[in-house]
Parts: structure tokens; sequence; C-alpha cells
């Protein structure tokens, strides 16, 4: 069983006390005192470490890091290593000692002192304390990590290898994961950073030794690691097995996505034996080409190492994943090639057919944002044929958003800042040679949504968006406009709740329709995909104002 470890960086033994009384109640199994702060060389220090660790209610890995490996310890290295000796032959020492890798070959009069504070082959005296050599990178991959880990495993004395460093990517995990798996020793191999939580989330699936969560955001020890609420909880990390499948949600960025807690919750609820996770996929505003080859590798590789099964697609890369693999499926429901966008991806239907599930297609990739769209504006508004239906934007939503209108015979007018990309959202959709609509309706001017007098107006950018670049703004001119009660606004935007322009567009007595409920819906649609069983929508919808404050 991997364990959970929760850092506590002591401040004073009341202090630490505290939180390891919480770290107990809230499910973890040791944890790490850190006592590079409160340790600067002096006796009375040492004693206080001593009182510490004879009240504390779960077992200890004791560490006193050193500033040279991003710790807080800055005094003489004889002080340190005495220190250890004097708490591990106390009457309740630690149960593990982290010594960095580098210290401990340093010289062999160090490597002595410390083999004589823990368990070792030859050591004559009875010592409980086991040692875990440890290395750490905050920068990058150490070009020397192999020759590193070999180091530790011929230690006679090391009970456990700690490799960390920061993760350049998803890939960098796949690494991590091949060393615990193929390790001679317990092993703990976790990446720092946004780009690593999947080695800390997944260290189950391949026998990591342990793996470390913080009490709360700001007491972390390393970068990205998670809070043990959101491990035990969201994450269900006591369930993740051998044969857990692995979802995602694959953009750039994605740490605010609601996604993982609303999927992880319905996996739950269901039974389904899978865990979502962010997928961080770095975008190049400058090129295209790259970005795409980026998400490529990262989902090939993925589905090449772990039981990779399915991922939401957010923005940038919904234009390349629809780019990757719209042409190598029949895609029957013809949504995904006409619109040039994809918001999900089905993996596991590419590795195996016979997977005990309804299958409408062969299709790979698909696009609920459109559906959903198209269904919320149905059941609102009705029949839309002959209506108009205004878009605002030109991205992969506003692109979902006119499909929807198009599907419906509705008008649709596309307005966004840049005229020339509303042009090209137009233009893509006309230059459709087995289209089924006439045409794709005309762009107009951000100066002329005031007028148009359309049937229901759906927002598609960032307009409004608690973390965008303008989230007091008007998406939609709603004040300036001559509207009638019918009339439906829509927006996409899910954080707030309730953007300007919905409140509005409800001041004025009209329809509306949140992008919580967008989101809801579009992932109630990617679930059912991928597991083959309803979502709990009321459960997802819930959670998603719950999280949002609503």
């Amino acid at each position: 069983m991997t364990l959970v470890c929760v850092p506590i960086t002591v401040e004073s033994v009341e202090q630490a006390l505290e939180e390891a009384a919480l770290a107990r109640t809230l499910g973890a199994d040791l944890i790490e005192l850190r006592v590079d702060d409160l340790f600067t060389g002096e006796q009375h220090e040492a004693d206080e470490i001593i009182r510490l660790l004879s009240r504390c209610p779960l077992p200890v890995i004791l560490t006193c890091r050193p500033a040279w490996e991003g710790g807080g310890y800055d005094g003489d290295e004889t002080d340190r290593i005495s220190m250890f000796e004097f708490v591990c032959t106390s009457e309740r020492p630690p149960a593990y000692l982290d010594v960095e890798l580098a210290a401990y070959t340093a010289s062999e009069n160090i490597r002595q002192k410390v083999n004589l504070c823990v368990a070792h082959p030859k050591q004559t005296r009875s010592v409980k304390t086991r040692l875990i050599l440890s290395s750490h990178d905050f920068d990058t991959r150490p070009a020397d990590l192999t020759k590193r880990l070999l180091a530790m495993y011929a230690e006679p004395s090391c009970a456990v290898a700690k490799i960390a460093y920061r993760a350049r990517s998803i890939r960098d995990n796949l690494e991590l994961f091949e060393l615990t798996r193929e390790a001679p020793k317990p092993t703990i191999a976790l990446g720092m950073g946004e780009f690593g939580l999947m080695s800390r989330v997944l260290a189950p699936r391949f026998g990591g030794f342990l793996t470390f969560a913080s009490l709360r955001d700001e007491s972390a020890t390393a970068p990205g690691q998670p809070t043990i609420s959101d491990l035990l909880g969201m994450y269900r990390f006591r369930s993740i097995g051998r044969q857990t499948k692995l979802y995602g949600v694959i953009g750039w960025p994605v740490t605010q996505s609601l996604s993982p807690a609303i999927h992880n919750a319905g996996f739950e609820a269901v039974g389904h034996d899978g865990v979502y996770l962010p997928l961080p996929v770095v975008a190049d505003p400058e090129d295209a080409e790259a970005s795409t080859a980026s998400v490529r590798v990262t989902i090939e590789s993925l589905a090449d190492h772990v039981d990779f099964a399915g991922a939401s697609v957010t923005i940038p890369h919904k234009e390349s994943v629809a780019q990757l693999y719209a042409g190598d499926v029949s895609d029957q429901h013809g949504v995904v090639r006409p619109i040039g966008a994809a918001n999900t991806v089905a993996w596991e239907w590419r590795r195996d057919d016979e997977v005990g599930r309804i299958r409408d297609s062969d299709e790979l990739v698909f696009n609920t944002d459109a559906t959903a769209l198209r269904a919320l504006l149905g059941e609102t508004l009705g029949v839309m044929h002959g209506r108009t239906l205004c878009v605002v934007g030109a991205g992969g939503v506003a692109r979902a958003a006119v499909w929807a209108g198009l599907q419906a015979r509705a008008y649709v007018a596309i307005a966004n800042r840049t005229t020339a990309r509303a042009e090209a959202v137009a233009d893509w959709f006309n230059g459709q040679a087995d289209r089924t609509w006439e045409r794709a309706g005309r762009v107009i001017g951000l100066d002329e949504v005031a007028t148009l007098n359309a049937a229901a107006y759906v927002n598609c950018t960032p307009v409004g968006m608690a973390t965008g670049p303008d989230p007091d703004g008007l998406s939609i001119p709603v004040p300036d406009m001559l509207v009638a009660p019918e009339t439906v606004f829509f927006d996409t935007v899910y954080n707030p709740i309730e953007t300007p322009m919905l409140r509005a567009a409800r001041e004025r007595g009209c329809q509306t329709i949140d992008g919580v409920q967008m989101f809801v819906r579009q992932a109630a649609e990617q679930f059912r995909i991928w597991t083959g069983k309803a979502a709990p929508a009321e459960l997802l919808d819930r959670i998603c104002r719950e999280k949002l404050g609503g």
C-alpha cells in the first residue's frame, strides 16, 4: 500500500503537534517533521525535537533539509549530524531519517555517523530508525538521475530511495512511474510543479512507497503538492489500484478547472475504476504546429505507458485534437469535422473495441460542447428554425455554437472583436462541401449586436470571466438593447455563475442559461461516452455550484 505523508514545517512543538493531530484526523499514515527552520545547532533545539517526537500521534520522517538542497538549515553540518545521532538514540526515535544523497556521500566520516543513526546490516546496536536517501532538483530533471538512484540502491543502509525533481512536462511522470515499477528497493519518485501532480496521485498504481500531501495549499513543502483533502477526497487516492484508468483535462492552463472535481465524484457515484487529473500541455501561440505535436506526443505517450482511457480537451487545444484524430474515424455524428474542434477524446475505444458497453459509432473524438449547446437552446427556445442566433466569439466554443444554430436551421450571425476571425469561422462553415445548411449567416460588427433583434445571444468569449482579462465587462450590451422577455441570453463562462451579462439580462426580465448548465451538460455526455453509464447530473451540478459559491 502506498502511504500518505503530510509534511509539517516545525515552528514550535505545540504548533507541530496540533498539525500532526489534524493530519491524523484527515487520514495521513505518517508525517514528515521538517525541522530545518527550528534547528540552528543548539542543544536545547535538539531537546525540543525529542520532546516533539515523544508526543507525535503518527510515525515520523525526520528531515532537516540544508539550504543547498532547497531547505532552511544553513548551519554547520557536524551539528546537524550530531542532532540526528541524538534523536535517533532517544526513547522514541523517528521511523525514518531523511538524509540527502549528496550529504551522505560527502565523506566517509559523515557516512559512518549516519549509519550509526539508522538500521544497517552491520549495525551492532538495536536501532529502529530506517534511512531514506534523497535527491532533489527544483529546476529540472537531473542529467545523472539514473546514477543517483543506483548509488542509493547500492547503499546497504538505504531502506527507501527518494528522487524528486521539477517535471518539465506530463511525459516526465512516465519515467518516474517506470522507476518505481522496476525499483529493487522501496522508492519515492515524484515530479514537482504543476506537471508533476500525476506522479503524486498515481503513485499507488505503480508501487510508489509514499506520496506527500500538505494540510493546506500554503503549507506545501514542494511545488505541486496537493492537499490531503484533495488527494484523499477529490482524487480518491485510496481507491487507486493497478487497474485504475486515467482520464483528464488537456489544456493550458488547467489548474483552475472544475472537471476533476465533478468527474471524480461521478466515477465514485457509479463505481467506475477511474481517476481524472489535470493534464497541462503547454501551447505556443506563435507556433501552432509545435503545440499540435505536443498534444499528440502527450496523448500517445500516456496511451503507451498508463491505462489512458479518455480526456476532456479545453483551450487552446480543441482545434489541434480535431486536426489530429477526426480524420481517423467515421465521425458518424457529423460534429467534429464540420466544427473543426473537439473537446473529448475516447482513447480506450481505439485500444479495445470490446469494452462491454453500447457503442454508437467508431468515433475517437467528440464535441460535447456542440451537442450541449444545441440541447439547451432547443429546450429553452423551442423551435429555432428561421429564427436568428447571435454568436459572440470566434474560438472553439463559438464554432460549436454556430454549428448548433445551423443544425437547428437558425440564421446565425457571428460577431467578434477581431472581424477577420469571425469571417474565418463563417468561411469555414460555408466552405464545407457536404454541409446540410445553406449558409452560415453573416458576420456583423460588435456595434451591430445591440440592434440585431435575435432570438438568442450566446457569449463565447472570456469577457465577464472571473479570471479573465475583463471580469466586469459586458460581453453583450444588454442595457443598450430593446429586447423581449422571451429573448435568451446564454453565457458559456461558468465562473462566476452569474456574469455581468447574465445579471443585466435577468434584470431586464429575459431568459438566461448560465455556463454551469452548459458545463455540466457537456461533461455528462463525456461521462456517458467514457463509462457507458448515465452521469449523476444533479450531483455534478451541485458540486460546480458549491465550488463556485453559488
